[in-house]
């Protein structure tokens, strides 16, 4: 009898864990979505060109810059982050991307944008 009851509380915790699992993995996937819905496609309206910087010139770096800026319902961007990229590009990266205006929305959005910088031959 004692096996049996065991044996029930094995299969229950089972049960309670595989629950667990389930709903941890629901919770995941909708915070992904969510976090891919946040960073929404808005039309720019102006785009400022960025400044090489004069080191990464010399040392030929160049590449793609990820950058997430939030955007006021104006279309002003009032924040912007690098989440990728060379970091003696990022800074300016970020200050080109401060100064895009985009066309005005219902509201603040988050939007991911990519600043490329191109060595000249």
């Amino acid at each position: 009898m004692n096996r049996f009851r065991i044996g029930d509380r094995r299969l229950e915790l089972r049960k309670v864990t595989t629950k667990s699992f389930q709903g941890a993995a629901l919770a995941l996937i909708l915070a992904l979505a969510m976090h891919a819905r946040a960073a929404e496609e808005r039309a720019i309206k102006s785009r400022v060109a960025p400044v090489y910087p004069e080191i990464a010139r010399r040392m030929k770096i160049g590449g793609a810059v990820r950058v997430e800026a939030t955007v006021d319902a104006q279309g002003k961007v009032t924040d912007v982050k690098a989440v990728s990229g060379n970091r003696m590009l990022t800074v300016a990266a970020e200050d080109a991307v401060r100064q895009w205006k985009f066309v005005p929305a219902p509201g603040e959005s988050n939007v991911s944008v990519e600043v490329n910088f191109a060595i000249g031959k």
